[in-house]
């Protein structure tokens, strides 16, 4: 590298990540859990901060973080970074999108397949010594319609997986050219509610903004065919979590299963003990490969801003 670079590492990033950025990067200090004042009182002579989905970068911190020109994110998600705090100081915000498409998207197939089969349910009685072969019959994805809300890397990964499955898959994304949904022979859902009507299982793959949060609101999901199943692995603020507890407990959804949710780690266990819902704690991302990717990913972007060529790395 040009210059020496010092990267300051929030509590949570991983230690194989750390060494491929002291080696190829710069100095690195680790941060030893996710409190405000720590960071502040760490960041001051800073080039670098690296989060996962935790903590918040706030304002406050960027305001006492002088030396600061990168946020990174090993990841997909930059909801947990006040970009626009960053963009006043110009600071750099980079994330790793590509990373962790394979892992979330395999996540979200394996939740609908073991929600449409209530894997969880029957494992769960059978550990108790009960034998419920003749009571639980399940569903295949096999002849369904599946909704992608969002046709990024990871709702085009699972689109790609599903039609394996010999399922039917409509798409929702209006920022998406239409050739994109032409390419890999995905019908194109012009209007959400299009989709969450036509739909035996929806999936959600966006980011969290003032856009998608709420996007699922009791209006939406009541929208949705009685008895579909939905699956979020993006964000859990895109569904209002109370409406998603009530057309869960009436009936007019088979099943859910989340992997992350409004307020993490979630508090409500009436919400979460719900029979007809699979919870994961947010490992849509968690795999050895994602990891491994996202760490040369990362590299490759930090090296693109401080090495000698100084070109642009993608943004966020």
């Amino acid at each position: 590298m040009g210059r020496e670079v010092r990267i300051l590492c929030a509590h949570g990033v991983p230690p194989e990540m750390q060494a491929r950025l002291r080696e190829e990067i710069g100095e690195v200090f680790v941060l030893q859990s996710h409190e405000e004042e720590e960071i502040i009182e760490n960041i001051k002579d800073k080039q670098v901060l690296v989060v996962r989905s935790k903590p918040k970068v706030t304002e406050r911190i960027i305001d006492n973080a002088p030396s600061l020109l990168v946020v990174a994110r090993p990841g997909v998600g930059t909801d947990n970074i006040d970009k626009k705090a960053c963009e006043k100081r110009g600071i750099k915000v980079i994330n790793t999108p590509e990373a962790s498409a394979s892992s979330v998207a395999e996540l979200t197939i394996g939740l609908a397949i073991s929600l449409l089969r209530q894997v969880y349910t029957t494992c769960a009685y059978l550990k108790q010594g009960n034998w419920t072969k003749g009571k639980y019959t399940g569903r295949t994805v096999e002849g369904k319609t599946w909704g992608v809300i969002g046709f990024g890397g990871i709702g085009r990964r699972v689109a790609e997986i599903v039609r394996v499955f010999r399922a039917e898959v409509i798409a929702y994304d209006p920022y998406v050219p239409e050739e994109e949904f032409t390419q890999r022979e995905v019908k194109r859902a012009d209007k959400l509610e299009d989709l969450l009507t036509q739909s035996d299982i929806v999936s959600l793959h966006v980011v969290l903004n003032e856009e998608t949060e709420n996007l699922l609101s009791r209006e939406a999901l009541t929208t949705m065919k009685k008895g579909a199943y939905l699956i979020n692995t993006s964000r859990g603020g895109v569904i209002d979590q109370e409406a998603l507890y009530q057309v869960l407990s009436e009936g007019h959804l088979a099943g859910a299963a989340l992997d992350v949710y409004q307020v993490e780690p979630p508090a409500d266990q009436n919400f979460l003990c719900l029979e007809n819902l699979i919870c994961t704690p947010h490992i849509g991302g968690s795999t050895y490969e994602a990891f491994a990717n996202a760490t040369e990913i990362l590299v490759r972007k930090l090296k693109a801003i401080f090495g000698e060529e100084e070109k642009e790395p993608i943004g966020y």
